[in-house]
């Protein structure tokens, strides 16, 4: 009825919901790669400076994400209850583009190799297990996510406890410690099938001796925490919330540039000045609207565009070329506009 999928079933473009991208995903070291002198750039042959090339721009759209405030109070507030062994949860909730999602897979990224270094002999513990809730979800597709992630494959018909069952019982033969369950918004408690993919969860959180942490956008406007089963998760879940970086206050602007430094530091253009970012930051705030999905998109798409036309290092011009999502864009125009309005305020009083 069930079996776990062989090794030659698998192809390098497995995701994060299965066990083989997570793994991937989990060992995978962001090398910086090196910036050799001028003279040693000048003697490259044109595909040694091709392939130099290359790597930059590999390195930099993946760009190491800074350790935000969100990313820490996550990783220290589910680490504390991994560690309590509590059979409570931690929600991350907010607008989109605000770092819930790297929040999550860091946090299950970073247990991951905790575990992993305190017992390096065991291939067969699977620490993490990481999901995403399909749009339109039924109780049966939730379990299948979870089934497909530990590789569990069933032959014939199926019902929907034989699969639970399966899951639960791998999950705990491989000692999963985390369940991290993404875009939780796509949950709908007012329709009967997202009531059963919440009673879903909540029976697979009493099954597994596992933490559970959830991401999405807004939940608790979603009606989340309304009724029996909202009041339910209300007291099994703590909420931490994810917004925007605000820019009014002097230590808020502080903190903004502090996040900026650190992806200056990461940066590998050959003509970059370090600190240079610093200058632009009031400029990354108004385009980015303090979100950090926008910011490294920002960041990120102008380093490969330095690259590309050999510049070799960020300005204005070429974070203008940048495009951002409609969010940040919309926020961006509007702030431009209220900005422009305020000096004429003041002349006319």
């Amino acid at each position: 009825m069930v079996s776990p999928a062989g090794p030659g079933q698998m192809t390098a473009e497995e995701p994060l919901t299965t066990k083989e991208g997570w793994r991937r995903f989990a060992d995978r070291q962001t090398a910086m790669p090196e910036l050799p002198g001028p003279a040693v750039l000048a003697a490259m042959t044109a595909r040694e400076r091709a392939g130099h090339d290359e790597a930059r721009q590999g390195y930099h759209a993946d760009l190491p994400l800074a350790n935000t405030p969100v990313i820490q109070r996550v990783v220290a507030t589910t680490r504390l209850l991994i560690q309590l062994s509590a059979r409570r949860g931690v929600i991350v909730s907010g607008p989109s583009g605000t770092g819930k999602t790297t929040a999550l897979t860091q946090l299950g990224r970073t247990h991951e190799r905790h575990i992993r270094n305190r017992h390096p002999e065991d291939d067969y513990r699977l620490p993490v297990i990481y999901v995403t809730v399909p749009p339109a979800a039924t109780a049966r597709m939730l379990a299948m996510e979870f089934a497909r992630f530990l590789g569990l494959q069933f032959t014939g018909r199926v019902n929907l406890t034989d699969i639970v069952d399966a899951v639960c019982v791998t999950a705990a033969r491989t000692r999963t410690e985390l369940v991290c369950v993404d875009e939780l918004h796509n949950l709908n408690l007012a329709t009967r099938a997202g009531a059963e993919v919440s009673d879903q969860l909540k029976y697979f959180a009493e099954r597994l001796p596992a933490t559970f942490i959830y991401a999405g956008i807004d939940v608790e406007s979603a009606g989340l925490f309304a009724g029996t089963r909202g009041r339910q998760i209300a007291g099994r879940f703590t909420v931490i919330p994810a917004t925007p970086f605000a820019y009014g206050t002097g230590v808020q602007r502080e903190q903004w540039r502090a996040l900026i430094a650190t992806m200056d530091s990461a940066l590998r253009l050959h003509r970059h000045r370090p600190g240079s970012l610093a200058a632009l930051a009031e400029y990354l705030y108004r385009r980015s609207g303090g979100m950090i999905g926008s910011l490294s998109q920002l960041i990120r798409g102008a380093a490969i565009l330095a690259i590309e036309d050999g510049s070799e290092q960020i300005t204005r011009d070429l974070l203008e070329a940048v495009p951002v999502d409609y969010a940040a864009e919309r926020g961006a125009t509007a702030r431009t506009a209220a900005g422009r309005g305020r000096p004429a305020q003041r002349e006319a009083g």
